[in-house]
């Protein structure tokens, strides 16, 4: 890099980016490759009510089908200008090497780069909300019970053995940790991924907060808040990613920012799922590293970042009218790039154009609409681009979309793939989606009444709690 009229290398590839702005690629902060084969199967799901879905959404895959949900994502990823992850994949009732392993694959095969951390937990949904498991016919009991995930000290053992015995690259493809929520995690389950965290330099990344409910149960099981609870277990640290983080409270962000910890703020599915508006500005000013992420597609439809990216500040500019306190483009953009770089463990490395940096660039044409007129790159980032004026994504120094076609993958025959997975899936799991429609109106029904008790913050739009 250098100014105007720099010679190149005699032998560098010489690529014409006249007529284009270049940014840094953008780095989704929280996924879930899992998530990509069920897009768009719901609508009026509350968090709970997608937990309650999950058999449904997630049941029954393959090796292969991990493998081309995540190919999927990333390939959708990448032709919206994003060429990193943090990925939070689930596999039933532990995770395996050769899973992970499917899913590290596919980015690779894409061309992103990506933290894959499996999800686990020890208790189901239903035994970590208190008092739901009581209200369930006897009968959704026994059915639920089928659902338990496996013993701690195994999947403990099973991501141990994956963190020895990584073989994909650590420069394109690791490996982390991901208690998926505090309370579905007992604390023995969570102090243990905190010890593995630490042995392998590993990143630890969980679902806290992310809605009123969460941060009612956290109250009830643990007489303290989430964020308080994992600091009590030593999980907090600059290794430490709180996805979500909606209903965070003052002493929560202290407490992150004084560790160093970072949060993956998602406001698309934040409000799909009516869990409320992160307070991004707050964060900031309590010191905490803010990434963006776009969430599942199960959850958020879809895995735009310029979009997410456009929500972050306009949810911050939803919550009060005081402008001093809403965050700026600037803000978001750099969380949207170094932010998240930095929870996914690759702060100096991604997120920047500047010597020392990955070449990973996004060249955006700024003959399309979105960039006529040309009045302030970083406004128009922000709030204007949606990913139609993606020409080209480099990841490395490769070309991985080239004049807006993906160079690495066969999209035809990926769209025969998940289409004939499609329909395998929904016969096999066609139980799950029964027994979810039996326990919608139960979950539906007493988890908002948790949602009611008072609490003192609120996230909502509105006076509501």
């Amino acid at each position: 890099m250098g100014p105007p009229g720099l010679a190149a290398p005699s032998d560098a590839a010489v690529v014409d980016a006249r007529g284009l702005l270049l940014h840094p690629g953008l780095v989704n902060a929280h996924t879930h490759a899992h998530g990509n084969l069920a897009k768009g199967m719901g609508d009026r799901w509350t968090l709970e009510l997608l937990l309650t879905a999950g058999p449904w959404l997630s049941g029954g895959r393959s090796l292969e089908d991990k493998h081309l949900s995540a190919k999927l994502g990333a390939v959708e990823m990448v032709l919206k200008g994003c060429t990193a992850a943090y990925d939070l994949t689930l596999e039933w009732p532990a995770p395996t090497l050769e899973g992970l392993e499917a899913v590290g694959r596919a980015y690779a095969e894409v061309g992103m780069r990506a933290v894959v951390a499996p999800m686990v937990a020890d208790r189901t949904f239903f035994e970590a909300i208190p008092g739901l498991m009581d209200v369930l016919p006897p009968a959704m009991q026994k059915d639920v019970e089928k659902l338990r995930p496996a013993p701690w000290k195994t999947s403990e053992a099973n991501m141990r053995h994956a963190l020895a015995n990584w073989k994909l690259t650590g420069d394109q493809i690791r490996i982390a940790v991901a208690p998926t929520i505090p309370h579905h995690c007992s604390d023995e389950f969570i102090s243990a991924c905190v010890a593995l965290s630490r042995e392998h330099g590993a990143g630890l990344h969980s679902h806290v907060a992310e809605s009123k409910v969460q941060a009612i149960v956290g109250l009830k099981r643990y007489g303290k808040t989430l964020t308080a609870h994992l600091d009590d277990l030593g999980a907090l640290g600059p290794r430490f990613t709180v996805a979500h983080g909606v209903w965070l409270d003052g002493d929560d962000m202290r407490r992150l920012g004084g560790h160093g910890a970072s949060v993956a703020h998602n406001p698309g599915s934040n409000m799909r799922l009516g869990n409320g508006l992160g307070d991004m500005h707050a964060m900031l000013g309590h010191g905490v590293n803010v990434g963006i992420g776009t969430d599942g597609a199960n959850c958020s439809d879809n895995l735009n970042m310029y979009e997410a990216m456009r929500l972050a500040s306009f949810a911050s500019k939803a919550q009060r009218p005081d402008a001093e306190r809403w965050v700026t483009t600037e803000e978001v953009a750099v969380a949207a790039t170094e932010g998240s770089a930095r929870a996914l463990g690759l702060d100096g490395q991604i997120g920047r154009l500047a010597p020392g940096y990955k070449a990973d660039i996004v060249f955006l044409d700024l003959g399309h609409v979105n960039w006529i007129p040309l009045n302030d790159p970083t406004n128009q980032l922000v709030h204007t681009e949606d990913g139609g004026a993606v020409r080209h994504v480099m990841i490395g120094g490769r070309m991985v979309v080239q004049d807006r076609r993906v160079t690495t993958v066969d999209m035809a025959a990926l769209a025969r793939q998940v289409e004939a997975a499609r329909q395998r899936l929904a016969g096999i799991n066609a139980g799950g989606k029964a027994l979810y429609e039996q326990l919608a109106g139960v979950v539906g029904r007493f988890c908002p009444g948790l949602a009611a008790v008072p609490y003192h913050i609120s996230r909502y739009v509105g006076s509501a709690g």
